[in-house]
Parts: structure tokens; sequence; C-alpha cells
């Protein structure tokens, strides 16, 4: 018994020390390399180095957005004895908002105990200078200076710039892992979110030893990150403060673009806000107040808002008629201030109540008599009214190198059955065509796309696409890639003799005795075509006058104007656009020419 005791001992130990010797041999022969690294990734870790976020300019160089030193407010959790205390105590000394303690408690609880954590951005000298008196009761808490995206203009150009804030659970969703290792912030609207890939940079990375508790103790190895390549804009910053300026307290937009090659030089959308308190970080109620006012400060009316373009598109329906053979210019007819399709009662007003009296096509325009552009639309038909407008550029978007635009509207028969679901409806109604023709009804356009079209009248027929970059700079080497103006594909609009009529008609709006625009194209040093435009926001009903005074602001006309100038040289093409600002004449038009004056007055004409 005593010998196979022993026997059925020996076998188990041999068999035990056979499996210990099999794991072994895995451990060190087999699986070397697999554990080698794991071990090593123990002792060294691979750590990212964010890159530094490119700077943005304007045409004449002037910085638009930069990276500035700035005092943050940071925590180490393992070296505070109490986390929510002094998180608490911060707040009362006012150097962190207390509506943010949930969100930077679970800020900390999402990083490691010896990883310094941002509270808080952008802290002034005074609250830098109040911390450093009360540092001895924040073990833990520290200043430090980090680099933060700074916009010097503030709310100038914040709506063609956009701004960078932190990376949201929606933003990791499309975002590379590794190429924003360490990145906090990334462009959310307009050219810092177009042109995302190119400013951001790409990250480099530094091997750290490691102890056992996972503390840097010694930088092995590094590899620099690329800074993000410069943007050069298109935009004229002087002459966006002027607009911007002009639009205080207003509610609208401005565009001006380059009509030889589709440049934006003023890019303006009021009211504004100021990208700084978002790379600063906001709170909660801070944005909520920001998307609730009624006055909508974070949606671009340049890019994305849609209105009644009014009697701004007089001189391009003029052109489709003369085109089509609709149209004799030398044609009168008697304006009574009003006008009725044939065999049919319904008075569609003048705005002119006595009306224009002689009209032809030149006075028309001057005037712009209402009155013969209802007979213009009718006798054109909504369909040739649509791909004149189109050529335009209405309709669609222009195609800018920026997110959110939108594409406004060119009604037509088949867009009318397709809209409507009540057959009813569906139908395409004459009165509808007559209301096209003074840009009222279905018809909606961009202050973009405006600017768009009137630089086409500017070039005569030819479309360029509008950038907001005209180059890519390298900010390690200078070297700076240019982008050149793309032309864009459009009809034989009219002939020579045609455009020349329209646009001596437009020269007379801004300088002739009965221009509607006369008081803003006086005394001008350079010739300037224009029109004037009032876009009804309601219907008026058959006995009811307008009184402005009488009624709510909301549902006052929208303000339009479009120009460009020198007549002989194209340099510049705007549109303006002041929702419920009334007159176009009155209240657009002095916007457009102050802009006119600011950019053609830095240059040689």
């Amino acid at each position: 018994m005593f010998v196979r005791r022993v026997i059925v001992c020996v076998f188990l130990v041999l068999g035990l020390t056979g499996l210990v010797v099999t794991r072994l041999v895995q451990l060190q022969l087999v699986n070397f390399e697999y554990y080698s690294a794991q071990s090593q990734g123990n002792r060294i870790r691979v750590q990212p180095l964010p890159p530094t976020r490119g700077l943005i300019f304007d045409r004449n160089g002037k910085i638009l957005a930069e990276n500035l030193p700035t005092y943050q407010l940071e925590l180490t959790p393992e070296q505070v004895p109490d986390v929510d205390d002094t998180l608490r105590r911060l707040a009362e000394a006012g150097l962190i908002d207390a509506e943010n303690l949930p969100r930077l408690g679970d800020l900390i609880l999402s990083h490691r105990r010896f990883d310094s954590i941002p509270l808080r951005q952008r802290l002034s000298d005074t609250e830098v200078a109040r911390f450093a008196v009360q540092r001895p009761y924040f073990p833990g808490v520290e200043i430090r200076a980090r680099l933060t995206r700074n916009y010097p203009y503030g709310p100038i150009a914040a709506h063609a710039l956009g701004y960078v804030s932190g990376i949201s659970a929606a933003d990791k969703k499309i975002l590379d892992p590794a190429g924003y290792a360490g990145t906090s912030h990334i462009g959310k609207v307009s050219v810092e979110r177009a042109y995302e890939a190119q400013l951001h940079g790409e990250v480099g990375h530094e091997d750290v030893l490691v102890n056992a508790h996972g503390r840097n103790m010694q930088v092995l190895d590094a590899e620099s990150s690329v800074p993000g390549r410069d943007l050069l804009l298109t935009l004229d910053i002087e002459a966006q403060i002027v607009a911007e300026q002009a639009l205080d307290g207003r509610r609208g937009a401005v565009v001006g673009i380059v009509p030889s090659s589709g440049e934006i030089l003023v890019f303006a959308s009021a009211p504004s806000f100021n990208p700084n308190a978002f790379s600063g970080g906001l709170t909660p109620s801070q944005f909520q107040a920001l998307q609730e006012d009624s006055n909508q400060p974070l949606f671009n009316r340049a890019l994305s808002g849609q209105y009644p373009p009014g009697s701004t598109i007089k001189p391009m329906l003029a052109l489709a008629a003369l085109e089509q053979g609709t149209l004799d210019p030398a044609t009168r007819i008697i304006c009574r201030g009003f006008y009725t399709l044939p065999g049919r009662s319904h008075r569609y007003r003048d705005w002119k109540p006595e009306g224009h009296g002689s009209v032809d096509l030149h006075v028309a325009i001057t005037e712009s008599c209402d009155t013969y552009f209802y007979g213009v639309a009718n006798n054109l038909g909504i369909e040739a009214i649509g791909r004149s407008l189109r050529n335009f550029g209405l309709g669609s978007p222009t195609g800018i190198d920026m997110p959110g635009e939108s594409r406004g509207l060119v009604p037509s028969r088949e867009w009318k059955r397709s809209e409507f679901a009540n057959p009813a409806d569906q139908v395409w109604f004459p009165g509808e065509t007559v209301i096209t023709g003074i840009g009222q009804g279905y018809l909606l356009a961009t202050p973009l796309q405006l600017a768009h079209a009137v630089a086409t009248i500017a070039t005569r027929g030819k479309r360029y696409q509008p950038s907001m970059v005209r180059g890519l700079r390298d900010p390690v080497t200078g070297a700076t890639e240019f982008r050149q103006p793309k032309l864009l594909a459009s009809d034989d609009l009219t002939t020579e003799t045609s455009w020349q009529l329209i646009i001596d008609s437009m020269v007379a709006v801004m300088q002739g005795p009965k221009g509607t625009a006369r008081a803003s194209g006086y005394g001008s040093a350079y010739s300037i075509a224009g029109k004037t435009g009032t876009a009804q926001v309601f219907s008026l009903g058959p006995d009811e006058e307008y009184d402005e005074e009488e009624i709510d602001e909301s549902k006052r006309d929208h303000a339009l104007f479009i120009a460009f100038a020198p007549v002989e040289n194209p340099a510049i093409a705007v549109a303006v656009v002041v929702e419920n600002g009334g007159s176009g004449s009155s209240v657009a038009a002095p916007i457009g020419r102050q802009i006119l004056d600011t950019f053609l007055g830095s240059r040689p004409l």
C-alpha cells in the first residue's frame, strides 16, 4: 500500500511539474513576443502630442483667428483630499460656475486620478490674482498657461469664421480617434468646420517611461506634431466691420463678392455672437439663452436665410423677356397704380398708388414699376421665369465652401404638384405667375444667392462659384497654395445690347433723377448699378392698406438692395437684406453704399 501511494504521488508530482514546464515553455518561448510587448507597454506609454491649430487671415493679411496663451484652472484628483468639497469652494470663490459642477464631476471621474483636468479656461488677471491668494487652501489645483483659440474681432465675421468648441459625442462618431488623440476642441460651423482637416494638423507622440502606478517618469522618444495649415480668406475685414456696424440693432445680412472670381469680400449676418465665448466654454444656461433668443444670433442669415427677393429680380426678369422676345424695350404702357389680368377684375397693386404714368423698360427699372413687371411676368410664363432665374444661380446652392447653405426656391408647376397633397392646391394659377414677377409669392432667395446673381449681371452672364478661402499656407515652410476661380456653366443669357440696356437702367436707379436709390447714389466718385427691393412678409386684402406704424415689427416689409461698382470694371457686387426694415431705398441701399465706399476707397479705381 505504501509503495502504491508513493507511485501515485510520484506520478502526480511529475504530472504537475509537466504542466508547469509546459506553461513556462508556452510563456517563455511560444508567446514570448506577445508578452514582451505587453511588458514593455506597462513600462513605456505612448502619449499624443496634439498639433497647433492653423491661423486664419483676411485677404490683406490681418489675423482673424489665432491661438493665444491663456490661464487655465486645472485639478489633479489624486492630490485633492475631497474633490466635491474643492469644487464647491471654487464655485463659492467665483472661479468656476456652480451650474457646471455636475458636468465637472463626471469629467473628473472619466479621467485617471493623476491626470490634470481643465476646470475653467480664459481666466482673467483678476481671477488669477484672486486664486493666488487662496492657493494654499486648494491643494491639487493649479493655474497653467495653455493655447486657446481667440478671435481678435470678437463678434465681427463670426458667422463667416465659425467657432471651435469641445468635441461632443456626435463628433466622436465621425472623427478618427488616432487623428484627434489629445485634442479637446473642434471646429463647429462655417469656415472652422469646413476646413477642419486642414486647420487641425497631424498628431505627434512621445514615448514616456512610467512607474508601476502609471506616473510619468521620463520622456524616452518623441515625434513632433505637424501644425495645421493657415487659411487665407477672401474677406476684407474693414468692409466687414462697416457692414456689421451698419446692421447693428437690426436683423439681416450683407454679402459682398468679387464678380470676376467669386471671392467673398463681406459676409455679415446680424445679430451676431462672440465666438470667444464658445472656445472658452459656455454654461448650459448661456447656450440655451443664445438658442432661445428671438433674434436668433446663431442663425447664419447670409448663408441660410431665405427671403422673397422683391424687386431685385426685375433686371433678371427683363433680361429673360428680352431673350424670349416677349418684350420690346421701347414699348410704353400706362401705369395707373394697378394691373389686371385679361378678362379678370382682380387688381394687383403697384407700390405707388397713383401710378407711374407712361412707362417703358428703362423707366420701369429705374422707378421700380410693379405694374409693368406684372405684365412682363404674365407674358413670359412661370417656366420661362424659372429658367432665367436659375441661370442667375437662384433656386439651388451656389456651392460656396461652407456647410449649411440653403437652396432657396424658384417655383414651377411641377414643384407645386409635388409640394401640396390636396389636388386643389396643386393647380398653378396665373395670379401666382404675376406676383412672381415682382419677387413675391413662393419665390425665395438667400442673401448669398442675390449677391451671386448681381455679380452675374456685372460680368454679363459669367458665373463664378463663391469661395471664402483663397489659399492655404504651410506655417513651417511658408509655401502657399492658392485656389483658382471656378467658372460655372450657364446658358448664353442674352445679347450685349440687352445687357447694356439693363445695366444702364440700373445705373439710373442710383444716379437718375427719379431712381429709387438716387439718394444713396448721390455724390459717388464712381459709377454704381443697383436695384432696390421691398418684399412683403404677409398679404394684404383687396381693401387693406399697408401702414408700417400700425402693424407689428415682425410683419413689416423686408428691405433689399443689390448693386455692383464700378460699372465699367466691376470690382465688387453686394446684396443687402434687412428683415422687417421697410423700404429698400431708404434702409438697405445706404448700407450698400457704405460698403462700396469702404472697399473701393481702399483701392485704385
